[in-house]
């Protein structure tokens, strides 16, 4: 699988450098990691197909005639009685071929994004975070103030997901210049600087509830990851 917008290793370096200084002022501990995509959405592919086929079963029902038809105009103009058997093999020829032409089409990875609801993608693209964030953060530092800045690219979306105590102690709404600056970034084509602009901010917000104890290791790698 190609990957899109992948980002360069002045990025990498801007991201690091930003994670390092955010954490100057904070016993809090950011993870970053921007992935391509979150899910390969097959299984939207598979229920647009799906539907092409029920809805090419529907008009078939709606226009019955309309199928002797176009087997007299084949057979240049040469009228046939059909068994029903016939028929009903037509019938599923016919919808065979729209089932496959459509997870044919429906493979093209540009239009399964498009035609995948929203809504979808933002489940999905939550669901990734929470399980790298369980993976590389969660509880793996000794005051529980693990961050993790995640930014999906085809999606065009993000999350941060934090650790128990950080969780306990911040808002969720305090996240908001964070996620703007991110995304704002993002759109203008520099998820590179979005995500050091995230990291500045996020860092910010620790610094507020977990400020720097000069006795606290660096727990966590500050160099960005792409997935």
């Amino acid at each position: 699988m190609s990957k899109v917008n992948r980002l360069s290793e002045a990025d990498h370096a801007l991201v690091s450098a930003a994670v390092s200084e955010a954490e100057r002022g904070t016993d809090g501990e950011i993870v970053t990691i921007v992935t391509d995509r979150s899910d390969a959405y097959h299984d939207a592919g598979l229920q647009w197909a799906v539907g092409a086929t029920f809805l090419a079963l529907a008009l078939l029902a709606m226009f019955p005639g309309k199928i002797v038809a176009v087997l007299t105009w084949l057979g240049d103009g040469w009228e046939h009685d059909y068994a029903l058997g016939e028929l009903l093999m037509i019938v599923f020829v016919v919808l065979a071929s729209v089932f496959l032409a459509a997870r044919y089409l429906f493979a093209w990875t540009p239009l399964r994004m498009a035609l995948t609801p929203r809504a979808t993608k933002a489940r999905r693209v939550r669901r990734r975070a929470i399980r790298y964030f369980k993976v590389g953060a969660e509880h793996r530092t000794m005051k529980k103030t693990g961050v993790l800045i995640y930014l999906s690219m085809r999606e065009h979306m993000a999350e941060i997901v934090v650790d128990e105590a950080v969780v306990r102690a911040v808002e969720p709404e305090a996240w908001g210049a964070a996620m703007a600056a991110l995304i704002d970034e993002v759109r203008a084509g520099r998820p590179g600087a979005g995500m050091a602009a995230a990291v500045k901010a996020v860092g910010a917000v620790l610094a507020q509830h977990f400020p720097k104890d000069h006795d606290d290791p660096n727990e966590l790698p500050d160099r960005l990851i792409e997935l």
